[in-house]
C-alpha cells in the first residue's frame, strides 16, 4: 500500500526547471509543472523531482 502524498509539501516544492509553482494531480499521483510541460511522479508518498524521471505533457 502506497503512502498518501502530503499536500502541504506543495507549499515548499517548485519545479526544478522553471522554479514555477506545481499543481497536484491526485488521479495520476503526479506533480504538474505547466510552464515546463512536465509531470513529476509521486512514489510511496515521495515526489520524485528529477527531470529524468518526469513525464512530458502534451
Amino acid at each position: 500500500m502506497s503512502q498518501p502524498f502530503d499536500r502541504r509539501m506543495l507549499e515548499a516544492l517548485i519545479c526544478p526547471v522553471t522554479q514555477a509553482v506545481l499543481s497536484y494531480d491526485a488521479e495520476k499521483s503526479e506533480l504538474i509543472s505547466k510552464p515546463a510541460k512536465l509531470a513529476f511522479p509521486i512514489r510511496d508518498g515521495i515526489p520524485i523531482m528529477l527531470v529524468s524521471e518526469a513525464r512530458a505533457l502534451d
